[in-house]
């Protein structure tokens, strides 16, 4: 059994995770006046229409094309040595260290201590109807899943067809994928976790909701 206590010490340590800023297309880069230290902020708004913090532009065939922070975050990194150079896609250009939420902390949690239950293909899920009546009443914890167990509907290209839950025996704690959405395939769709060790995980959670200071 995982020691979520210990894990959640571990993050407290570094409470961040550094984000590579790379160059999207070709171009020649010119930073904006961003140096490390510099504090940015992510694309926001409903439909992303505030753009974040300008880092860079990038000029190919005598068009500006911006670059915008992805994060809310301190700038960690900037590589002033590519300033006015002919840089390809993919070409790091700076690294934001960004500081962990509540709930990023929490995510990051889940997905280390329960079973993820992965999309083994690019479609859209549905939980069977009798899963899902069942999730919409009580919340995912109402639901025991074994394996063996017929959990998914798969709807791919107008076709649909079951997908049986494989992995240890325990109940949805938490539900990844939206309805009407395609999942990538081996992305997580729901986190399954003991009975047992359920509260202890709250436990957990609710001292992150209470206790955790979120940096810059």
């Amino acid at each position: 059994m995982i020691d979520v206590k210990a894990l959640l010490e571990q993050i407290k340590a570094a409470p961040y995770e550094e984000i590579v800023v790379e160059a999207p297309h070709t171009g020649v880069v010119r930073f904006a006046g961003i140096e490390p230290g510099t504090r940015v902020e992510a694309t926001s708004g409903a439909y992303g229409e505030k753009p974040g913090t300008l880092l860079a532009k990038l000029t190919r065939e005598h068009n500006d094309k911006p670059l915008f922070a992805g994060a809310k975050g301190v700038v960690g990194e900037v590589r002033r040595e590519l300033e006015g150079t002919f840089v390809e896609a993919g070409t790091q250009l700076a690294v934001i260290r960004h500081y962990l939420s509540k709930d990023e902390v929490i995510a990051a949690i889940l997905r280390q201590v329960l079973h993820l239950f992965r999309a083994p293909e690019r479609a859209k899920y549905y939980f069977i109807p009798s899963v899902d009546k069942k999730v919409k009443a009580s919340g995912p914890r109402s639901v025991t899943v074994k394996p063996g167990m017929e959990l998914f509907i798969v709807s791919r290209m107008k076709r649909e067809k079951p997908l049986i839950y494989e992995g240890p025996e325990g109940i949805i704690y938490a539900v990844y994928f939206q309805h009407d959405q395609n999942v990538d395939q081996g992305a997580p769709l729901v986190g399954v976790c003991p009975e047992s060790q359920t509260s202890l995980i709250q436990d957990v959670v609710n001292r992150v909701r209470t206790d955790w200071e979120e940096g810059e």
